[in-house]
């Protein structure tokens, strides 16, 4: 599996599905680029993240980064791993404390939101981009 290196170029509303926001992740050395239909509270959950604002209190995507630097896990990539139906799919890619490599199955949104947070690379695959990916 070729894996392609992705980032975060633009979170807008959604014009095709209104209440929802449009993610838009660029190939990192490339032109093509992969739109993802996210919900309001994963597009303010990366915002947040994004633009360094610190809430008086933990968002949920915090309160689970807290909890797994607390246990010593950390996660070392996103990869969007597959597509279905118009659904993305996404893996955290991590280490326990032991070592032990750790993949947790989540939602695109979350994963990405959980990027942000962590600093780590986000991917997908190069079938991915070839199916979904616009120039």
């Amino acid at each position: 599996m070729k894996k392609v290196e992705l980032n975060i170029i633009a979170l807008a509303n959604s014009e095709s599905q209104p209440g929802n926001f449009a993610l838009i992740l660029e190939e990192h050395k490339g032109f093509r680029r992969l739109p993802i239909i996210i919900g309001a509270f994963e597009a303010q959950a990366i915002a947040v993240s994004l633009e360094r604002m610190q809430p008086n209190r933990p968002m949920t995507h915090d309160l689970f980064k807290n909890t797994l630097d607390i246990s010593g896990i950390k996660i070392t990539e996103v990869i969007i791993s597959d597509l279905k139906e118009g659904t993305f799919y996404a893996t955290l890619i991590g280490n326990k404390p032991d070592g032990s490599p750790l993949n947790v199955d989540a939602r695109s949104s979350d994963a990405i939101a959980m990027a942000v947070r962590f600093g780590c690379p986000i991917f997908t695959t190069e079938e991915i981009m070839d199916i979904a990916s616009i120039i």
